[in-house]
């Protein structure tokens, strides 16, 4: 009996630091596990997705489909980056005070209001977005759809317009609350919130689908989001009522000054992301028609599965690198944001390879799937851009945390090559055109340019907070 006590013993002490190596090596904690898991979720329930579309949608279908995901993206012309904006703003205030589960909050008295004050503007900025998004996305879409359909498609796309832009209303009122937390400190929290999230990822979209409803399944995504979103906010409404309430007129955070120099270039940045992605998708349905659209849409969607999972690893880091610029820890912040950086791009890049080996699989096994699809050599194409677009959004989110965006100039570069392409290149390429656009444009100019900014940031930061005094 002893021999086996102690032989299980030996075993789970072997189990234990295996794990704690795999922790080590990889840089997995509670926060990434949970976002990895949503998101893991969210690409399950998007691959039974993708196999239902094939099953449930027609081509014509899935061009429509993937295009009124597409048009929906436009919710970050109102967002303008201001999430990120409140994120940064909230953890270099709440560096400075003490927040307890029961919503008491302790510490520097002009911290506490500040933090109140951000609060306060982020509702009252999110409540005029979401009525002025409302009132431009849907005559938008609608206009669209009616100038490029065709007669023979006979899609009905009113309703399932009009409830996405609803839903999406609705989620966009809630998430910048939930960056808030973020900033506040509820890393964790959060990303076990989005875990549920994933799960309504699986349960909505195929539930729409199988009930031949499929282009509703994209709002209804969104409003199950929302749901799941209001609930985690209600638990936590001891801490945001009293900071609504809060009055923040003595040491208010002034809009002017200190946000609207960040918000406005991040503004631009995030308008510049959707013309570099999200336009190509509606500029084959435009110009090629949405049989094109669709192949395009999916296949830029699975694509995008890969880096956005792995993104786990650093947008979890993005309060943390609040709090150490803060505090003017730069020596430990750049050693956890490199020390990210390998770890997940490592991890990016197996992924990435082995959907390398997946696709070519399918094309020659799965022929109805991939007929809905991009070729083979296509998709290397898009994968490869993941790879860029992974370092591109890294840096930014280790730039950002300065309360800065000096992406604005790549942003613009990078969103004019690619419009040059969709109006030059598109209408007689189409497919291949766009994917060619797409990896030099982003791929290649922007991570390059990318990475120039970031050093030149680096170089630059010491001098910029040499008179700022930190926050202990």
């Amino acid at each position: 009996m002893m021999a086996t006590t102690a032989l299980g013993e030996n075993n789970s002490n072997l189990a234990y630091s295996w794990f704690a190596s795999l922790k080590r090596i990889t840089g997995a904690d509670r926060a990434i596990a949970y976002t990895v898991l949503a998101r893991g979720f969210q690409i399950i329930g998007s691959t039974g997705t993708v196999l239902l579309i094939v099953r449930f949608l027609s081509p014509v279908e899935q061009g429509y489909y993937y295009t009124l995901l597409s048009l929906v993206a436009l919710q970050m012309i109102f967002e303008l980056g201001f999430s990120f904006v409140i994120l940064q703003f909230a953890a270099h205030e709440a560096v400075c005070l003490t927040l307890h589960s029961d919503g008491r909050i302790e510490g520097d008295a002009v911290a506490h209001c500040r933090l109140a004050s951000v609060l306060q503007k982020t509702a009252r900025w999110y409540l005029f977005a979401s009525v002025a998004m409302i009132a431009l996305l849907l005559p938008l879409g609608s206009v669209f759809f009616s100038r490029h359909a065709r007669a023979a498609d006979a899609v009905q796309w009113h309703g399932p317009w009009a409830f996405a832009v609803i839903a999406t209303v609705a989620l966009f009122l809630l998430n910048p609350v939930l960056s808030f937390l973020e900033g506040c400190g509820q890393v964790r929290q959060v990303a076990g919130m989005r875990f549920a999230q994933g799960i309504t990822a699986i349960i909505i979209p195929w539930s729409v689908l199988i009930a031949h409803h499929g282009l509703y399944a994209p709002g209804a995504v969104n409003g199950g989001y929302a749901l799941v979103a209001l609930v985690f906010l209600y638990s936590r409404r001891a801490l945001l009522l009293p900071l609504l309430r809060r009055s923040a007129k003595e040491n208010p955070v002034s809009w002017r000054r200190e946000i609207w120099p960040f918000q406005w270039r991040l503004a631009i940045s995030f308008l510049c992301a959707y013309f570099s992605v999200q336009v190509l998708t509606p500029a084959l349905f435009a110009f090629r028609g949405p049989v094109e659209a669709g192949r395009m849409g999916m296949s830029l969607s699975i694509a995008g599965y890969m880096w956005a999972l792995v993104m786990a690893w650093m947008s979890t880091k993005a309060t943390p690198f609040g709090a150490l610029i803060a505090r003017q820890r730069f020596e430990e912040l750049d050693h956890l944001f490199f020390r990210t950086l390998k770890q997940s791009l490592a991890i990016l890049v197996c992924m990435v390879t082995l959907c390398m080996v997946g696709v070519v699989v399918a094309q020659r096994m799965l022929p109805g799937i991939a007929g809905r699809m991009v070729s083979s050599w296509n998709f290397v194409w898009l994968l490869l851009t993941a790879l860029g677009v992974f370092v591109v959004q890294s840096e930014a989110i280790y730039l950002r945390a300065h309360k800065k965006e000096p992406f604005l100039l790549q942003g613009i570069v990078v969103s004019l090559l690619t419009m040059a392409g969709v109006l030059l290149i598109i209408p007689r390429w189409g497919i291949e055109g766009a994917i060619l656009i797409y990896f030099i444009s982003t791929g290649i100019v922007g991570s390059l340019l990318a990475t120039w900014i970031l050093q030149q940031s680096r170089n630059a930061r010491r001098l910029a907070y040499a008179d700022s005094p930190p926050c202990n």
